[in-house]
């Protein structure tokens, strides 16, 4: 790995939107995008707040798990950093970012939870879903048998299976939600990911694919992206620096 885009990866990522970068980063990966890119510095809650060349569904999707993954995991997205700005396509193409995004969390992260769920029929019916009208239904059905099952494991206090099928439950419902809205997306990872191991890399894994669709951001020098990067740690923000009294 160069070392440039290891003092990137150095960054901090946090969780929520930040006024103004720390001393050792402190944004979310939008905003650390923004950073990297040499554009002007905004706070940004969502992805409207996003400058207009950022892909809205990735950003969307990215800002979702940029405030689920705990804070060892979250250094994962800083691979994303130089990819977002320029991303923005047309609506065709944000379509179908919007469509991979729900259809492929789905296939790879709610199947997994419904298998662990013991589930079985529902995992096959989303593992193999194979356009968005499939992945709709599958995750419609797993919404509907784990919320019975959960109820059904509560009145015999089956606490585990209880708390598992809950979690399917919720987290097909954000899948449902997933195509028209990119963040519901990161929401079935963040349901699935406490009982399904390797949820965050799939996660990953699904932004990758969003990203390969579609026009490509123009490729950002490392050197000149950690020169940014490393000017904004250099900024004191005006509410960290020490009053100065007469």
């Amino acid at each position: 790995m160069p070392a440039d885009f290891q003092t990137i990866l150095n960054w901090r990522l946090l969780a929520g939107s930040h006024p103004f970068p720390g001393p050792d980063g402190g944004t979310c990966i939008n905003e650390a995008a923004v950073v990297a890119a040499g554009l002007p510095y905004r706070t940004i809650r969502s992805s409207a707040d996003c400058p207009p060349c950022f892909s809205r569904p990735v950003a969307a999707y990215a800002l979702g798990l940029n405030d689920a993954m705990p804070d060892d995991v979250r250094p994962r997205l800083m691979a994303f950093v130089l990819r977002l700005s320029g991303s923005a396509d047309t609506p065709e193409s944000e379509a179908a970012r919007t469509r991979c995004l729900a259809v492929q969390s789905v296939r790879r992260i709610l199947a997994p939870l419904c298998a662990m769920a013991g589930m079985a029929e529902d995992a096959a019916a989303c593992a193999t879903a194979g356009d968005l009208s499939a992945a709709m239904a599958a995750a419609q059905a797993a919404a509907w048998t784990g919320g019975a099952r959960s109820q059904a494991a509560a009145q015999v206090r089956r606490w585990r299976e209880g708390a598992v099928t809950a979690a399917v439950s919720r987290t097909a419902t954000a899948a449902r939600l997933a195509g028209e809205d990119a963040r519901c997306a990161a929401e079935v990872a963040e349901g699935a990911a406490p009982f399904v191991p390797g949820t965050w890399e799939q996660a990953c894994a699904i932004l990758e694919a969003a990203l390969a669709l579609g026009r490509q951001a123009p490729e950002i020098a490392l050197a000149g992206a950690r020169q940014r990067l490393d000017a904004a740690r250099a900024v004191v923000p005006a509410r960290l620096r020490p009053k100065v009294t007469a």
